[in-house]
């Protein structure tokens, strides 16, 4: 699915979709607002943007999941390999084709996957390829909402592909469903509230008002995404490394727990969980601990409370106070708060009482 979309005017009014403000993970954004709204501003040799998707379509319900509270939610693009390695991999080949078609003239190209300030979703809706839905993501009549973006800039110019239309109409079934109310009005997302966000992005402690809508997902949320009335149109992606891996789709809590950084970066080796480091991946597993009403799991949440990163502390703590009963959580208070120095840590202790 390769549209060729022209460079100029393309991001013109893409400032609306920067939210004013930004600071903290998302200061990059409005820091490079003017590069990621102007291909030229990136590079200025640039004549044409060819977008390119790929179909990462689940074979399953996305959100099956989130009902077993025993286990992880990981959200579908992050079930398997990294997405970037997959679609850098096409561009480049997609390159290759361009250059020998074009000779003897020489051409010149570069391919982005998340490596530069390039506004992909609405570069993709210039091309032809989708729309941009109410919950802000690239909407296809063809494959739904799951397709992975990537762009090739190129000296070349070519005749623009017509833009896709808006096909939402009434439903707000993305802006209804989101457990965090992520969406203040249609086609705004207030990032710091979206929970891929939450449990990707964000470095540090997670709100208490966010834990308990956050339930079992560990890594990434699919929610606006999989309630999309255009994945009826929906096909099951057909790329082998984008396959789901058994143990991805619904991991156990307390396996997940139990590993060590070792065994993290091995676990996740070549996927973008591995990205998000043991540390930020603990404290959002310990935080589906706390929301699984399993008191079984509390053995899990208690080892972590010796952890050297206040992170996970901090969680195993509040997972502790949901899942032990106030005898229980006093005695293991007792004997473990006297030792704690962090003030977010103390915190959540004397929030448990």
């Amino acid at each position: 699915m390769t549209k060729p979309a022209p460079p100029p005017g393309a991001g013109a009014h893409l400032a609306e979709w920067i939210a004013a403000g930004l600071h903290g993970d998302m200061a990059w954004m409005a820091e490079t607002l003017r590069r990621r709204s102007e291909p030229r501003a990136l590079w200025d040799g640039v004549k044409s943007v060819v977008m390119l998707a790929v179909n990462y379509g689940p074979s399953g319900d996305p959100m099956a999941a989130l009902a077993m509270r025993r286990s992880g939610a990981v959200s579908v693009y992050a079930r398997n390999r990294d997405y970037h390695d997959v679609m850098k991999g096409r561009l480049k080949l997609l390159a290759g084709w361009l250059a020998a078609a074009a000779r003897p003239e020489a051409i010149s190209a570069k391919v982005f996957v998340d490596t530069a300030p390039v506004m992909e979703k609405p570069l993709a809706a210039e091309a032809g390829i989708g729309w941009q839905g109410k919950h802000t993501n690239l909407v296809s009549r063809e494959f739904g909402s799951w397709l992975f973006l990537g762009a090739l800039f190129t000296d070349l110019k070519f005749e623009p592909d017509a833009p896709e239309s808006d096909h939402c109409g009434a439903c707000r079934a993305c802006l209804d469903i989101c457990p965090t109310r992520a969406f203040p009005a249609p086609y705004q997302l207030d990032a710091t509230r979206c929970i891929s966000y939450l449990t990707i992005e964000h470095k540090g402690h997670i709100a208490r008002e966010f834990r308990e809508p956050i339930g079992n997902r560990i890594y990434g949320c699919d929610d606006c995404l999989a309630v999309c009335p255009w994945n009826k149109f929906a096909k099951t992606s057909r790329e082998a490394k984008l396959k789901a891996r058994d143990d991805l789709i619904a991991p156990a809590l307390a396996e997940l727990a139990a590993l060590d950084e070792a065994g993290f970066r091995s676990r996740f080796a070549g996927g973008p969980i591995k990205r998000l480091g043991h540390v930020r991946f603990l404290r959002n597993v310990l935080i589906a601990i706390g929301n699984s009403g399993k008191p079984a799991l509390a053995a899990s949440a208690l080892r972590q409370l010796t952890h050297p990163s206040p992170l996970p502390r901090a969680m195993a703590v509040w997972a502790l106070s949901r899942l032990c009963d106030a005898g229980a959580f006093a005695e293991i208070k007792r004997r473990y708060s006297a030792d704690e120095s962090d003030p977010a840590v103390l915190a959540e202790w004397a929030a448990g009482d």
